[in-house]
């Protein structure tokens, strides 16, 4: 994935996630609570979501490489990696010496 659609995509995160905590401060609001313990909620689903979305974005751009041996929990895995380089991991991983099986 290129520079330019990660960022994209994080800053799209980022205003989906302020959208969502906004939606939530305004419905609590309705209630009558306190504007500190809004601002913490608001503060607290603001973290939530964006932590969240950024993995997702992140698990979604990355490759991971695992050992072919059964059992070996042995894994690498790349973020903005070209195809050769890619290649060169999963044999590593496929090949490396130390499994743990």
């Amino acid at each position: 994935m290129n520079t330019t659609r990660h960022r994209a995509l994080t800053m799209g995160a980022t205003a989906v996630s302020a959208a969502l905590a906004a939606v939530i401060g305004v419905r609590l609001s309705g209630y009558g609570v306190p504007l500190a313990l809004l601002l913490a909620c608001c503060l607290s689903c603001l973290a939530t979501f964006s932590s969240l979305l950024f993995r997702v974005i992140d698990g979604w751009s990355s490759t991971t490489h695992r050992c072919t041996r059964a059992g070996c929990d042995f894994r690498v895995r790349l973020t903005h990696a070209d195809a050769a380089e890619s290649r060169r991991w999963q044999e590593i991983a496929a090949h490396h010496p130390h499994h743990t099986a």
